[in-house]
């Protein structure tokens, strides 16, 4: 009689909460590259010092990512990840008074470093609850519905940033990104449950997820492990990871010239006026998003055909990786319809490749998943402190973009590399 219960769907609402948490994670993170080309010459921030901005972000976001995932592990994804987003969204709206300030630069350096500590558990806490919430046969898709969420974000809520900078004044952005970020944090501590504690949840799916490969257990009881500098050893120096890593890393460095200097590169470069560059800033964006669920649902397909976990999550992996590289194109043309075409297939690569979170799901040690998360986050987002500064030494050296646009295609390449020789076969590490 049991089996006829029909199994519960629970698991993609939490799904849905995982992708408008990460929206606002991401739209957070880009008012400042929405904001930068108006706020930079009002309060006369040259591009060298626009980089740091850039960067305070992702020195202390990477800083603060091992801390993070001991957070998760310890007091679990609802209450980490909830207060992270109502706390993140509250420093959001306080980078619109930077003016008021003696020193608006230092003001926003401050501001900066503490949104990127806040942020710091956010992605490890999607890897968490996907490994709780979904078998391993969905979790290709499920990561790739949440790591979509990035260019939704800059493909949807970009436009709106540039129709209020347009329409009132940049300080505004931050006001109302801030507080819808604020209220959807509450709405998540309200709703989200780990599986044992959901009450619309029955047994059969519990049942469908733990058979699957997942760990619907991981939220029963709090992890009272202390964590050992040979667990975070396993997942440092392990050939697989460091692979992994560097592939991470060169995603993310594409990642974040989207994030931070392309709407500066359409305006100054391209000289497109502010509200052309946030339509045009979405059209990268959307093709990015396409990619990013055609490569997760490819990756799932792979492995029900009964491909290895290795082919399955390499092989999108690093044909994306390859496809990158186009980008580079954009500094051989004139055409804006050019440039834009190179960029849409440049970030739709980049989205069809960018499983990195879901290799981390399929292979980090069970018992530490929130430390492997950290790690993986800190060493993909050194690209956050890293590429927004090299971009502006090279404005501030060459008054040009070309240059920066060749950083940025290069990344692809060493992705390839890094997953073609160095991460050999995917499996999960036993502590």
């Amino acid at each position: 009689m049991n089996n006829l219960i029909k199994r519960t769907n629970v698991r993609y609402t939490i799904l849905i909460f995982l992708f408008l948490a990460t929206v606002f994670n991401y739209a957070d993170r880009a008012t400042l590259s929405v904001v930068a080309p108006i706020m930079s010459k009002e309060l006369a921030f040259d591009p060298e010092i626009m980089g740091w901005a850039f960067s305070s972000f992702g020195i202390s976001y990477v800083i603060m990512q091992i801390p993070g995932g001991w957070l998760l592990d310890k007091y679990g994804s609802r209450l980490v990840y909830g207060c992270a987003l109502i706390g993140w969204s509250i420093v959001t709206m306080f980078q619109g008074t930077i003016y008021l300030f003696a020193s608006p630069i230092v003001a926003l350096i401050i501001l900066r470093l503490l949104m990127g500590a806040i942020e710091a558990p956010a992605f490890p806490a999607n890897s968490r609850l996907s490994v709780q919430w979904f078998p391993n046969k969905e979790r290709g898709f499920v990561t790739s519905v949440y790591q979509a969420a990035q260019y939704i974000s800059l493909g949807i809520v970009t436009p709106l940033m540039t129709i209020i900078l347009h329409n009132m004044s940049w300080h505004y952005v931050f006001y109302y990104i801030g507080a819808i970020g604020i209220i959807l944090g509450i709405i998540w501590l309200i709703f989200i449950r780990d599986p044992h504690h959901h009450k619309k949840i029955n047994q059969q799916e519990i049942d469908y997820i733990r058979e699957g490969g997942g760990e619907p257990e991981l939220g029963v009881k709090k992890s009272e492990n202390k964590v050992s500098l040979a667990q975070i050893k396993s997942v440092c120096v392990n050939r697989m990871m460091i692979g992994v890593y560097i592939g991470q890393f060169c995603v993310t460095s594409i990642t974040w010239f989207f994030l931070t200097w392309f709407p500066t590169y359409l305006y100054q470069a391209k000289g497109m006026s502010i509200l052309k560059v946030g339509f045009v800033a979405s059209i990268p964006a959307i093709a990015g998003f396409i990619g990013g669920l055609i490569g997760g649902m490819f990756s799932d397909y792979l492995l029900r055909k009964g491909y290895s976990l290795t082919v399955a999550r390499k092989l999108p992996i690093i044909c994306g990786m390859l496809l990158s590289c186009t980008i580079v194109v954009a500094n051989y043309t004139g055409s804006e319809a050019v440039v834009i075409a190179a960029m849409s297939l440049a970030f739709f690569s980049k989205g069809f490749g960018n499983l990195g979170w879901c290799v981390l799901s399929d292979t980090s040690p069970k018992e530490i998943l929130g430390i492997a998360g950290g790690v993986f986050n800190m060493c993909g987002n050194m690209a956050s402190i890293i590429t927004p500064l090299v971009i502006g030494v090279i404005l501030a050296k060459t008054n040009s973009f070309d240059y920066a646009i060749l950083y940025v295609g290069s990344m692809g390449l060493i992705g390839l590399v890094s997953y073609l020789f160095i991460v050999g076969p995917l499996k999960r590490i036993s502590l």
